[in-house]
């Protein structure tokens, strides 16, 4: 009888061990989706896969016909009968965030992503007030001969992204550009690898500027806050998957 009491004890101690791992199974793997759909809902998509809803061509309204969507991408496509100035641009402004998207450009392309766009006719062209990093092939456009700074993943004509880390032209890229004035730093990582980091302002900020083509430019990002856009320099490129996570 006193073996048989002790049996039952085991068994009933073994089952509530099996009870409390069964427990912590459960609550490590409700924190693990409480942490993934966190992580998700603090993106917000800019793009649908589906249509341009939340941009619009800069000083003008809904897209011309040459942004198109394919396969889920928003796509540039020009003709020759194309003029210039098909860029595109957020309808919203944003200040501190990280924007994630991915590209690919056409051979001999050369394309841009800009932020801190002030978007008024008194500036003809995005570029005048956006500060820009560089979308190019790099083998095959003259752009990437005028210097390291011009070449793709560079914060154009002030500092150069490393070599290697953007695939060919045809093949889809990752850049996932941080801006944080709060912190004045700006960084971009490319394909999951860091490539540069720079100042947003001050001293640093203004000797970059003053040694760049931007110098005498009135406008060139002098206001933290502004639109996202995106290049038309004449060749086809392709955005797809973009999104933001916008910082405190």
């Amino acid at each position: 009888m006193k073996n048989l009491t002790l049996i039952l004890v085991f068994l009933m101690a073994c089952t509530a061990c099996q009870d409390n791992k069964k427990s912590n199974k459960t609550e490590i793997s409700e924190i693990k989706t409480m942490q993934t759909t966190d992580n998700e809902q603090s993106w917000t998509p800019l793009f649908n896969g589906k249509s341009f809803d939340g941009w619009h061509l800069y000083l003008k309204e809904g897209v011309s016909p040459e942004w198109q969507i394919e396969d889920g991408a928003m796509v540039f496509n020009p003709t020759p009968e194309s003029k210039r100035g098909n860029n595109l641009v957020t309808d919203k402004t944003y200040t501190n965030f990280v924007l994630s998207l991915e590209w690919k450009i056409s051979e001999g392309g050369n394309s841009g992503l800009f932020w801190g766009v002030q978007e008024s006719p008194e500036f003809p062209e995005a570029y005048e007030t956006g500060a820009e990093i560089q979308i190019l092939d790099d083998e095959r456009h003259p752009d990437a001969k005028n210097g390291t700074t011009h070449k793709a993943g560079s914060l154009y004509d002030m500092i150069a992204a490393p070599s290697g880390l953007v695939k060919p032209a045809g093949e889809w890229n990752l850049y996932e550009l941080e801006i944080d004035h709060n912190k004045n730093l700006g960084k971009l990582n490319i394909n999951g690898k860091h490539a540069i980091s720079f100042p947003l302002h001050g001293e640093a900020w203004e000797k970059m500027v003053a040694a760049s083509k931007f110098a005498t430019w009135r406008a060139f990002a002098k206001t933290a806050t502004g639109k996202i856009g995106l290049q038309d320099h004449g060749d086809k490129v392709w955005f797809r998957n973009i999104k933001i996570k916008e910082l405190p």
